[in-house]
């Protein structure tokens, strides 16, 4: 069984100096490490490719960047990572093992930051995922190459395409719920107040459950973003 690691990136370049130390330590453990970047303007390809890692160019959009970075890939299973999100030292082992009898699974997930509110919600978001069977990118989810494509990867929306594409592997294939964790930023909850993301976060997912189209909750985000940002300067 060999492992393809793939990391869509976009103006990462504050975080990819500790991130490319960590992915270094799974070079032997994986058959290839492919970063998929999706038109940075700072110096993370740079930063990637002096690191010997392979970048890869693609339209911005993390569901394409992903599918990209699938379709050059050649390992027979795909871990897909977010470049704030970090590996547990034994991650390809548990992998092997999980999908001696799955076919696709995610792990749980710890998120770091100051706020002690963040270990509840990486508590609720593991327990809902063991539940729903729906996983989400923060817990790197990883698919035999064969499954994803039956599947057609990830469909090419502009949020929740991680959601999306649990959907249709759950329709089969009921996820491995790895309790080992990876640990992910907790930098989008801080940056713009933990309760505020929170509520925020499932009001996104109430409108996707209601049929709402993507572009039209994707919109309403990057808006609410926007206003967010401007208070701040």
């Amino acid at each position: 069984m060999s492992l393809s690691i793939i990391v869509p990136m976009f103006n990462e370049e504050e975080n990819l100096p500790s991130f490319l130390s960590h992915l270094a330590t799974f070079k032997k453990h994986v058959h290839e490490i492919i970063f998929v970047d999706g038109g940075s303007d700072d110096n993370s390809v740079e930063l990637v490719t002096r690191a010997g890692f392979v970048v890869l160019r693609s339209e911005r959009g993390r569901a394409t960047q992903m599918n990209c970075g699938a379709q050059a890939a050649q390992g027979s299973v795909y871990v897909f990572l977010h470049a704030d999100t970090y590996l547990p030292e034994n991650a390809m082992t548990c992998i092997t093992h999980a999908l001696k009898k799955k076919h696709w699974g995610r792990f749980n997930v710890c998120i770091s930051g100051s706020s002690r509110l963040l270990r509840v919600v990486a508590f609720m978001m593991n327990l809902r995922s063991w539940y729903t069977g729906i996983a989400t990118g923060d817990q790197a989810i990883f698919v035999r190459r064969d499954i994803f494509f039956l599947h057609d990867g990830f469909p090419l929306q502009p949020l929740m395409e991680d959601i999306a594409l649990s959907v249709k592997l759950r329709t089969n294939f009921r996820p491995a719920c790895l309790k080992a964790c990876v640990q992910t930023s907790g930098r989008r909850w801080e940056s713009q107040g933990v309760w505020p993301t929170i509520i925020l976060m499932w009001k996104l997912r109430w409108k996707y459950w209601r049929g709402v189209p993507v572009t039209e909750i994707a919109r309403h985000y990057q808006e609410l973003r926007c206003r967010k940002q401007q208070k701040l300067k």
